[in-house]
């Protein structure tokens, strides 16, 4: 059971770059574990998988936009033990909705991408790593192809990445599905180098949030740890073999769908 929860992390996040660690929560819950641990778990299982990815995409290419998404993720790692203390602060049926309307919010988004741009979900296949900003981006390249940071656009990073990590660390989400929107709202890059960027950004800011899950819980069941994370590495790799011939819009569809069932689901063995 466990072995197959990190695979289903992992094929999500090969397959879609983002949503695996919504998914792990409710189903790490239906497993039997309480939600702070399923939380930490989360973290740990998600920033193994997307270190993965984010080596291979490091050595397969130019993928990754350091600069911006090193102020991504430092910012991300800052906020996201505040966000572990926060929900040992909140009642576990808050933490729990909050959890379930934003995995319906990241579901509604899913769908409406895959809806309004399907190409977007095809984003695998994406090899024009353009270069050229529009004039109205808030983070631009310079005309040697370096990314300027100018203060509007630190300031935009900034303020992406501490939002990140609050939920990060709230929820055991790893905040893919805020980073690519928001990489791709501040300059003209391409899918492939946002989601490239995430996964490191997620990697960075989802290991932090499990450290500080580790040092105020202490866990010592590492057998369960060493299962989903093993079963995400796998899922990890058969999704980003298979992605460039399966994904599209009725994959990413289907995904929604399935996250707001298992909220249902979770939500309906919680109080009934």
């Amino acid at each position: 059971m466990l072995l197959l929860i990190g695979l289903i992390i992992g094929l999500v996040l090969g397959l879609t770059g983002a949503g695996g660690s919504v998914f792990a929560v409710p189903l790490l819950l239906m497993a039997g574990m309480t939600l702070g641990e399923a939380t930490g778990i989360s973290l740990a299982a998600v920033a193994a998988t997307t270190l993965f990815a984010s080596v291979r995409n490091s050595l397969g290419g130019k993928s990754i936009l350091w600069m911006p998404g090193a102020i991504l993720a430092l910012a991300g790692a800052l906020t996201a033990p505040l966000g572990q203390w926060l929900a040992l602060q909140l009642p576990a049926d808050i933490v729990l909705i909050g959890f379930c309307v934003l995995a319906v919010v990241i579901a509604l988004r899913m769908w409406r991408s895959a809806a309004r741009d399907p190409e977007s979900t095809n984003w695998v296949r994406a090899s024009n790593f353009a270069q050229t900003p529009a004039p109205e981006m808030t983070c631009a390249f310079s005309q040697s192809g370096q990314f300027e940071l100018r203060p509007r656009c630190v300031s935009g990073l900034l303020i992406g990445g501490l939002g990140v990590g609050l939920l990060s660390g709230l929820f055991g989400v790893g905040g893919g599905f805020l980073i690519v929107p928001l990489l791709l709202a501040l300059s003209a890059i391409s899918m492939a180098q946002a989601v490239g960027t995430s996964l490191m950004i997620i990697a960075v800011v989802s290991s932090t949030g499990f450290i500080s899950h580790f040092i105020i819980h202490r866990p010592n069941d590492f057998s369960t740890l060493a299962l989903i994370i093993g079963g995400g590495l796998l899922g990890m790799l058969v999704g980003q073999k298979i992605s460039r011939k399966v994904a599209n819009a009725l994959l990413q569809k289907s995904f929604a769908v399935s996250l707001i069932l298992v909220c249902v689901i979770t939500l309906a063995r919680h109080y009934l």
